[in-house]
């Protein structure tokens, strides 16, 4: 299996779902963020959010939360809490915190860009390119929201405006791994996996590329049906419970659409015979 149809919105999803999946695996709800990109700091305490447990991610909320109380508009809290809201499934709770700060720090490139995020996880995707926008500045552009921007342009079904920002990032930082996994998955959404396979790969071997670009090559290996494959890549990065679940879903996954495919020919050989 080398490509597979992404036109539908529920097949949209389901890709989104799944690359969510590597980023958050064993996390219910996979309510993480998506997009590679962005200023936020994923890691609370020694280790990365990504590769925290449910129960890892529901300890950091608690411990994040209080002290997030304490002060709700200091910036670098504010940034860790809802990022590990957002990887614990709770994006609203995410998004209400996220606003709080950029309501409070209205000119703040990095807050800004957060809330713009915040607001693409939780399905909303015009405002987030209003605030991904209104954080950039054409004389001090920044790759890291060009990317994003491009990335919310993808999830609107505009891949080719998406593609140029991606390569404007590039220009601005070259060879940058988060930017050329964007761009690999803005190839998948379209259904192209071998063009997104070598965008990923490239990624992948770029220095500085990090556990989140190395799951997303894994997925597109996976989506190709090189199953074996993606598992060896994924247990690189996750545990071995955690990389047979990636696994077992992108199956699981691959299997409804080709049955949902079996039926729509059956209906099209019905409505043919009548």
């Amino acid at each position: 299996m080398s490509t597979i149809r992404m036109k539908t919105t529920a097949a949209r999803r389901a890709i989104m779902a799944a690359m969510m999946l590597t980023l958050a695996a064993g996390v219910s709800g996979c309510g993480t963020d998506r997009m590679t990109t962005g200023s936020v700091s994923r890691t609370t305490g020694s280790k990365p959010v990504e590769s925290m447990s449910s129960t890892e991610l529901a300890s950091a909320a608690t411990a994040l939360g209080k002290t997030y109380a304490r002060n709700p508009t200091e910036k670098s809290i504010a940034l860790r809490y809802a990022s590990v809201l957002q990887m614990n499934g709770r994006s609203d709770q995410a998004l209400a915190v996220m606003r709080k700060l950029a309501i409070a720090l209205p000119k703040d490139r990095e807050v800004l860009a957060a809330y713009g995020k915040a607001l693409a996880a939780g399905g909303q995707l015009e405002p987030a390119l209003d605030a991904v926008r209104r954080a950039q500045t054409p004389e001090y552009p920044d790759w890291k929201l060009a990317s994003a921007e491009g990335a919310i342009l993808d999830q609107l079904g505009q891949p080719q405006e998406a593609r140029q920002l991606y390569r404007k990032a590039l220009g601005i930082k070259p060879n940058e791994p988060s930017v050329l996994s964007n761009l690999g998955m803005s190839y998948v959404l379209e259904g192209d996996l071998k063009t997104a396979e070598t965008h990923m790969r490239q990624a992948a071997a770029a220095p500085g590329a990090d556990s989140r670009v190395r799951q997303n090559l894994a997925l597109v290996v996976g989506l190709q049906g090189r199953f074996d494959e993606a598992e060896k890549i994924a247990r690189g990065e996750l545990s071995p419970e955690q990389a047979q679940a990636n696994v077992a879903y992108l199956r699981d996954m691959l299997s409804q659409q080709n049955a949902w495919n079996q039926l729509k020919r059956q209906d099209k050989k019905a409505s043919a015979t009548n």
